[in-house]
């Protein structure tokens, strides 16, 4: 073969394979770590995604939904590496099933809590539900979203779960019901005490936090899943999560560590 024809091949061969290489390694850094995120951490994942980035040049993608519905995305093989769950049952029967290698620990608390765009009174709010002047309150699907299951806890230990029925507006998840408190579509809401503390809301509200007694704890569980088990990075957020750095963020945002 001619010397120059050689010399043209191999540069050729060159080129693809820096190119090739080039390629594989913008396709892994554009990949990054997937995170999916229980709705009620709509507003500090984004706090949490900056802070984690400045400390370690990692770069997350938050997935926000209700945990039941990402839960059900998990099992159907989307490519998550972390879940953060609003309780704990959810990321252990992952665990259970054999989706994580690793078993999911607490890493925050939820505080409920009841607001509205109005001033309904809110010393005496179970009674205040029961008058003609509430016709729409809203709260989270009980059957996948943990803040839902809370609330209706609160509603039964009270003693008007029936009597309300009829007034309950289902959100999809917590996210869903903030819309409906914000824009006033609901008279009332049962949500999470993060939305008070949200810099994106600009709706003055009107709330109480619910006593924690009257619910379960909502114990927000997370979990390394299997397309995550390989990757260091998934590794090192679930490290930063149970960090002081990421708790006084979420302590700033009304969760609770205990």
């Amino acid at each position: 073969m001619d010397r120059r024809k050689t010399v043209t091949v191999t540069y050729k061969s060159i080129v693809l394979f820096i190119a090739f290489n080039l390629l594989l390694c913008a396709s892994t850094f554009a990949q990054g770590l997937k995170v999916a995120a229980a709705a009620n951490l709509q507003a500090v994942i984004s706090v949490l995604q900056k802070d984690f980035k400045q400390r370690t040049n990692i770069d997350i993608e938050p997935i926000v939904g209700s945990s039941g519905k990402l839960v059900a995305q998990i099992r159907n093989g989307a490519p998550f590496d972390v879940f953060l769950s609003a309780d704990m049952s959810f990321p252990e029967s992952l665990y259970k099933d054999g989706f994580s290698t690793k078993a999911p620990v607490v890493y925050a608390y939820g505080s409920l809590v009841i607001c509205s765009t109005k001033d309904i009174g809110f010393e005496n709010w179970e009674r205040t539900l029961l008058t003609p002047r509430i016709s729409k309150i809203a709260i989270a699907n009980p059957a996948v979203a943990p803040y839902g299951l809370a609330a209706s806890e609160v509603l039964k230990q009270k003693g008007v779960l029936d009597n309300v029925k009829s007034k309950m507006v289902y959100g999809e998840s917590i996210s869903q019901v903030n819309t409906y408190i914000i824009t006033g579509v609901v008279d009332v809401g049962f949500t999470t005490q993060a939305l008070l503390k949200d810099p994106a809301n600009k709706t003055q509200l009107y709330w109480k936090l619910i006593d924690p007694k009257t619910y379960s704890p909502i114990k927000q569980g997370m979990v390394i899943l299997k397309h995550g088990a390989a990757n260091p990075d998934a590794e090192k957020f679930y490290n930063y999560m149970l960090s002081a750095d990421a708790k006084k963020i979420f302590e700033a945002y009304g969760y609770r560590l205990n």
